[in-house]
Formats: structure tokens, sequence, C-alpha cells
């Protein structure tokens, strides 16, 4: 019997309560690395992740078998989970109840992990692509 071929990629943007600065020099490392690893964990594949104190973005390859909102909820879940009971407890963290995710083109996806990889840059410039930075309203989650 053939296998299936899927490649999906999509970038995914997800901001704090409030938009506020909760995501610390001090919580990036571990918090990326749980992203990551939570992504692995769906067999999709994490091409780059990267962000400001108030968001993330995150680029993945999706594995045919779970869904983009499914994924995320794993995503957000799980982090905010590791932070407010292993990397910060009793400190406030809080992902905002909404998310974007964008498909990505194959062959643009070395344009996507640059503008990912340079987030700080980015933003201290005001050089953003507002359509890769866009998150709607908070909704009841």
């Amino acid at each position: 019997m053939p296998t299936s071929y899927n490649r999906v990629f999509v970038h995914l943007i997800w901001g704090t309560w409030d938009r506020l600065p909760l995501v610390s020099e001090q919580i990036t490392v571990r918090l990326y690395a749980a992203l990551a690893a939570k992504c692995r964990e769906h067999k999709c594949v994490p091409l780059v992740i990267g962000g400001v104190e108030n968001h993330v973005h995150l680029l993945v390859e999706l594995y045919s078998t779970i869904s983009v909102a499914d994924l995320v909820k794993e995503l957000k879940g799980a982090s905010s989970h590791l932070v407010t009971h292993e990397i910060a407890p009793g400190e406030f963290f809080k992902w905002q109840g909404s998310y974007g995710a964008v498909s990505v083109n194959p062959e643009e996806l070395d344009i996507v992990v640059r503008y990912i990889r340079n987030q700080k840059q980015h933003h201290a410039e005001n050089k953003l692509i507002l359509a890769w930075e866009k998150v709607e309203e908070d909704q009841p989650a």
C-alpha cells in the first residue's frame, strides 16, 4: 500500500496575556526547548523558534495526524505549565487564548526562518511583516 506524502509548514504566533513582557531572557532557552520537544512528541518538526518578551513565533512542519489547533493547544499548555511549575513558580505567566497560523510555501521557508530568528532586531527597528505578527484579540479559552 502506498504511503501518504504530507509537507505542510505553518508559522505559528501567539502572545502573552495582555501582551505583558513575560518571556524574559531567563526563561527563553528552556521555554523554546520545551516547545521544540512538544513538537517532536507529536512527530512535528520545529524548524525555528523565536520571539520577543510578549510573543512567540514558531515555524513547524506539521505531522499528518495532528491539527494546527491541537498542536497549539499542546504547545501553550505544556509551556505554560513548565514556566509556572518549574522555571518560575509563583510568578505570573499565562498565554493569551488566541493564536495566529499562516501556511508557508516550502520554497519560502528560508525567508520565514530568517524573520523568526531576527525577531528582536525586527521589533527594535520596527521592520515587521504585519501578516506574520497578527494574533486575534483574546477570546475565552
